[in-house]
């Protein structure tokens, strides 16, 4: 048996907002509602499931590995949105890519302030 991530919680001051900030800047579908969760799902099958959180939240962070093609994609949607972005995470680098391992790779933060990044190749190796 093989064991894979299905979903993961991310919390939320509007669930259904940052949900579809992400979905809208990734080219997926609109986010559905399972019980209080908005959910994005990826093409691996896992789920970022957006609940609302009032009070303190904890800032995470979440990469996602994409195409070549699909970089060029996104990266103009959050360059069309005006949004700021880095090439590292700790924001030391504004307005430019990286190119680590061969591939690139960019982070924004979504409306809470979460850590996004988009990556062509995986940080460490050769896939």
């Amino acid at each position: 048996m093989s064991i894979d991530l299905n979903h993961t919680i991310v919390h939320a001051r509007d669930p259904l907002g940052s949900a579809t900030f992400l979905s809208e800047v990734l080219g997926r579908s609109a986010p559905v509602r399972f019980g209080p969760f908005w959910d994005v799902e990826l093409d691996n099958h896992v789920t970022l499931a957006y609940i609302r959180a009032d009070q303190h939240l904890t800032i995470e962070h979440y990469a996602f590995l994409v195409s070549e093609d699909e970089f060029d994609q996104i990266f103009e949607r959050i360059q069309a949105r005006g949004l700021p972005y880095w090439a590292d995470p700790a924001h030391q680098r504004p307005g430019s890519i990286n190119h680590h391992d061969g591939g690139r790779g960019v982070y924004w933060n979504d409306p809470d302030g979460h850590y996004l990044e988009i990556i062509t190749r995986p940080y460490g190796g050769d896939g």
